[in-house]
């Protein structure tokens, strides 16, 4: 009668975490005049910092394909961006959800002008307008805009996702049956990791993964190379390193569901049917952060930590800890599921082994728990302020130096480094660093926080310099360091001195920064503003001509400001 009991408890889970489901016979496929309905993201795939909102569709690696509304509606926002979607619409649906299309080439006709009136009145290449129902209303099938690769993208696509509008909340456009992709191959489980955890002061510690390589026996069947049972300790749990594809394509996906079993008793189960964007930067807690960053499958850990949203667990036993006595032999199973219903599996033995992993107190450091604000020093050189809500888990703090890079032609290095927390721990909260510095005054407009990354590059972190101490916002863990850059941005016309464009649609520019990214761009014809949209995955910057060529010659003068105050600019002309 129990067991039966809590099945009931987490079947009734399962179901009130799938929420509304939506009619497919609603809404109509966004995109015309494609070759072939092919994908290259699909919804809650695993990013840094993300799970992706939508699915990606492709658009036959070209741009200009009709963008069209799902069904009746209005345009409620525009959004112009150099990052993100860059050119991106919101049509709010009447039947309660709001769809949105990002990376667009540009907005039809009559939005565009709208745009660029905007643009021209506010001074500013970026906008973000919302309207009522009465500006734009839509018809389904009417065309909004043109398929593009304008914002964070890297190649041709849409970025095509659904929300429920009131709430907010995002859908599984493939789950939901509104998208149907051709996928006939079930996921691969490419590798295994075993992670025994402890307890110490509060705080969970963990052993050192311990990995286990993977073979294909059959379809959707997967096997460990290990001879015999895997050692474990007396607690821990598993990591599954998982992937998957489509058909006709080469792109890979993640998973939708993660199963695991102890004896045939399901004790976890990970699932993405939808999420809030509250909760999106929670992939990091989903993920085994440690060894997602070093890998490009999805590296699902398969536990809950603390911090970790219960919406994403509809099943959890012990939150996923699995516990094995000295000698006892158990069997697991994990499941690996993708949104069309292609499943995989891998079995194996677990044998409880003699010696355990024992975690140790560090005396030296500060405890740091989610629930609180933590105040973490380094003597007078360094303050770091850990919001309460930054952490997924409690863990040991001990600010340490470490060794700085060696400065550049590009770069001025002026500090030693700096360790708060170790690159492996993710923060869904940001952190405000403060490192005292002696800094040159003519350096000290140009001076940020910088860090080394996974690859051992330096990264832009920001911040100002003020009082003899750098101070930024970040999320950013592992080395920090403070840094000069004194490098303007780059400026490369892709035409002529005094080129004849009265043919071209557009005035290009090869731009980029060698450090903090480009922060502002100011582009003038004639000494009159005019809009220029940056493609910062392309490199470029674009103005696209509006008004009917007059046959004469022109003055450009374009202005690029990165991140770390340094400005550049280019003057010429051209005839038009």
């Amino acid at each position: 009668m129990q067991r039966f009991l809590i099945l009931f408890l987490l079947t009734t889970a399962c179901l009130g975490a799938q929420g509304q489901q939506l009619d497919p016979n609603d809404y109509i496929y966004p995109l015309r005049e494609l070759k072939q309905r092919l994908y290259s993201a699909n919804f809650g795939e695993i990013r840094p910092g993300h799970f992706h909102a939508g699915v990606d569709i492709k658009t036959d690696a070209e741009e200009g394909k009709p963008v069209v509304a799902a069904a009746d509606g209005y345009v409620s926002r525009v959004v112009l961006q150099a990052g993100g979607y860059g050119r991106a619409v919101y049509l709010t649906l009447r039947n309660g959800t709001t769809v949105v299309y990002g990376h667009l080439r540009r907005f039809r006709d009559d939005i565009e002008r709208h745009v660029r009136r905007e643009r021209y009145e506010r001074r500013s290449n970026g906008v973000n307008l919302w309207f009522g129902p009465g500006t734009w209303p839509v018809k389904q099938g009417d065309v909004v805009a043109y398929s593009g690769d304008s914002g964070s993208s890297g190649g041709p696509h849409l970025h095509y996702e659904i929300r429920d509008t009131e709430t907010q909340r995002l859908y599984n456009p493939v789950r939901e049956g509104i998208i149907r992709p051709r996928d006939e191959y079930p996921p691969r489980i490419v590798r295994l990791h075993y992670v025994e955890v402890d307890t110490v002061q509060g705080v969970p510690v963990r052993s050192v993964p311990e990995s286990y390589a993977v073979i294909r026996t059959a379809a959707g069947r997967y096997a460990l190379t290990h001879d015999g049972p895997v050692g474990v300790g007396r607690r821990g749990y598993f990591v599954a390193e998982v992937t998957d594809r489509r058909n006709d394509v080469w792109n890979t996906f993640g998973v939708w569901r993660v199963t695991a079993f102890a004896d045939g008793i399901p004790c976890f189960e990970f699932r993405m049917d939808s999420f809030t964007y509250d909760i999106s930067r929670c992939s990091d807690a989903v993920s085994c952060y440690p060894i997602q960053i070093n890998s490009r499958n999805e590296a699902i850990r398969l536990a809950q930590l603390e911090g970790a949203p219960d919406s994403f667990y509809p099943t959890m036993a012990e939150r996923g800890l699995i516990r094995t006595a000295e000698g006892q032999v158990r069997r697991i199973r994990i499941e690996a599921e993708d949104d069309c219903g292609n499943r995989s599996q891998l079995e194996f033995d677990i044998l409880g082994r003699t010696e355990s992993f024992r975690a140790e107190a560090d005396s030296a450091a500060t405890v740091l728990t989610p629930g609180r604000t933590g105040i973490v020093r380094l003597e007078r050189e360094v303050t770091a302020r850990i919001p309460a809500g930054a952490l997924y888990e409690p863990v040991f703090c001990r600010a340490e130096r470490c060794p700085a890079p060696a400065s550049d032609s590009t770069l001025l290095v002026l500090t030693s480094g700096y360790r708060i927390l170790p690159v492996t721990t993710p923060l869904h909260r940001a952190m405000t660093v403060s490192v005292r510095a002696f800094v040159p005054e003519n350096l000290q407009p140009h001076t940020v926080l910088a860090a080394r990354n996974v690859k051992g590059r330096l990264t832009c972190i920001g911040g100002k310099y003020a009082d003899g101490a750098v101070t930024a916002t970040t999320r950013t863990t592992g080395e920090l360091f403070v840094v000069a850059d004194t490098i303007p941005p780059r400026i490369r016309p892709l035409f002529t001195e005094g080129a004849d464009l009265t043919r071209a649609p557009a005035m290009r520019f090869r731009v980029g920064d060698n450090f903090s990214d480009i922060a502002s761009c100011t582009l003038f014809i004639d000494g009159k503003w005019v809009p220029c949209d940056r493609l910062p995955m392309q490199d470029t910057l674009i103005h696209l001509f509006e008004e009917p060529p007059a046959r004469k010659s022109h003055s450009v003068r374009l202005t690029l400001t990165d991140a770390c105050g340094n400005t550049a600019c280019w003057e010429g002309t051209i005839r038009r």
